[in-house]
């Protein structure tokens, strides 16, 4: 395990309630993502940036800019072998409208080659790994592999007609020869397939290693907390084994944010989180992470998650855990229809911190259940928080006294999380089952309502029931304010 993998993946998740310095925008974009990537490998200390290509103005000379920009930095920490830059691309089999994205985007990277061999006079490529997202299958991945190697790097030996040139020596070589594809798996049921996926992929190819990328929000959000802990375990120990048995490191990823419900990764919780997933090798830190803390902190918590070493997931019974958790999902499905459309209602004040397109509507980001459409995660959290209803709780009165002695035996930090969660809630709001607010009470947890938030939030509960809506936006930022992330 000697490869030179990044421990703390640094994205642009619009997570956060402040604006950074480098902005003058509520709203990050455009160049402003340039400067942010810089400012999160030179200040904050990240060995990884992802670079989003989905939903906006991709910018696909983003190395030629770093590298013109701060070339002095950039001598010392070279891109693709000190620190590392990511793109996540569009999965043409779930994202039609942006399909085509994923091809230039994959165009750009020997373009980026040529920028740094052009500053470097050197062959360190400075990117060579992708993200392709909602991956379902081992084939949505070889897709993507074999189009840049065969129709980007292969169209090089290529001539125009015969006795002419090549395109290579046309135009130039096109390098790197290969690229690694990261499967981000986001939905149960391939999650806990994904080592099936990943052994098919891997299966006619010898690498040194390989990456997998873990949901933390969106399985959250689709089947309760408890669920989105338990089966990135399963999925984790299998994902372990699999490196076992076929002797390739595997390194996963999990995409956590600042809530609890989307992971609970904040400066002072970095500890507590990766004891929590022992066998993961790179945590996300998200813009709620990066933006709403003090920096000195953010840089202590980054460096301690670069400074940690991996070991191998506890040992979970596995069909124990799943089957525990049907009758969890199906009362979190039951609260969640019931609160839809109040999360709809309010989703529309939640405000934006990224520039982005298409998050919304037939070709957007918007998640289906059991065809209640919902907004993304971020601001489906953001929107249940701010009437006094963290996530987290939701579904818990389906678990007995015996579930839940087990879920804290296997979800280490259950009860921190709960906590931490718990301050936020306002026991004054009717959209609750009563069994639900029995079953925090009977929980007996030692936690102590934040008032000026639950002030905040019966105020944007009464304007939302009176459609008294002027300053509901603002109202929720005030309330993100004291919880340090928006959603």
């Amino acid at each position: 395990m000697n490869h030179n993998v990044p421990k703390c993946m640094s994205t642009q998740h619009p997570d956060n309630v402040s604006s950074p310095f480098f902005t003058e925008n509520s709203e990050i974009g455009g160049e402003d993502e340039i400067m942010e990537a810089y400012y999160a490998f030179s200040h904050l200390g990240c060995d990884e940036q992802m670079w989003d290509c989905e939903g906006k103005e991709i910018d696909n000379y983003v190395v030629k800019k770093l590298l013109t920009r701060y070339r002095h930095y950039f001598e010392q920490e070279r891109l693709g072998k000190d620190i590392f830059l990511t793109l996540r691309v569009p999965n043409p089999t779930v994202e039609r409208a942006e399909a085509k994205i994923l091809l230039e985007t994959l165009e750009s990277i020997p373009r980026s080659f040529d920028a740094s061999e052009l500053v470097f006079n050197d062959e360190i490529s400075p990117i060579f790994e992708v993200i392709i997202p909602m991956t379902t299958s081992a084939k949505c991945v070889d897709r993507v592999y074999k189009y840049y190697r065969d129709f980007i790097v292969g169209k090089q030996n290529q001539s125009f007609q015969e006795g002419d040139i090549t395109i290579a020596d046309w135009i130039g070589k096109f390098k790197p020869d290969n690229i690694n594809v990261i499967p981000l798996v986001e939905d149960m049921k391939h999650m806990l397939d994904a080592h099936n996926i990943l052994r098919r992929y891997l299966g006619d190819k010898n690498p040194s290693y390989h990456r997998i990328f873990f949901a933390r929000s969106d399985p959250a959000m689709n089947y309760g907390l408890i669920s989105a802990v338990l089966v990135n375990k399963v999925a984790l120990q299998r994902i372990y084994n699999l490196s076992e048995k076929i002797g390739v490191d595997i390194y996963p990823i999990i995409g956590v944010g600042s809530a609890p419900f989307r992971g609970n990764l904040r400066p002072d919780t970095v500890e507590r989180v990766s004891n929590e997933y022992p066998s993961v090798h790179t945590f996300t830190v998200q813009s709620a992470f990066k933006y709403d803390n003090p920096p000195d902190q953010v840089t202590k918590g980054i460096k301690i998650l670069k400074e940690r070493r991996r070991s191998p997931p506890r040992k979970l019974d596995e069909e124990k855990a799943l089957k525990m958790l049907e009758k969890y999902i199906d009362e979190y499905t039951k609260q969640i229809k019931l609160l839809a459309p109040f999360i709809n209602k309010l989703a529309k004040y939640v405000p934006k911190r990224r520039k982005r397109k298409l998050h919304i509507g037939l070709f957007g980001y918007s998640r289906n259940m059991d065809e209640i459409q919902l907004p993304r995660a971020i601001t489906f959290t953001a929107a249940l928080y701010s009437i006094g209803i963290p996530p987290e709780i939701l579904g818990l009165n389906a678990l007995s006294d015996k579930d839940l002695d087990y879920i804290k035996d296997v979800y280490v930090g259950f009860e921190e999380d709960l906590k931490d969660s718990l301050q936020y809630f306002n026991p004054n709001q009717d959209y609750l089952p009563e069994s639900l607010v029995q079953k925090i009470d009977d929980l007996s947890l030692d936690y102590e309502i934040n008032e000026q938030h639950n002030e905040l939030t019966t105020y944007i509960s009464n304007s939302l029931k009176r459609v008294k809506n002027e300053d509901i936006s603002e109202q929720i930022l005030m309330a993100a304010n004291i919880r340090r992330f928006l959603g």
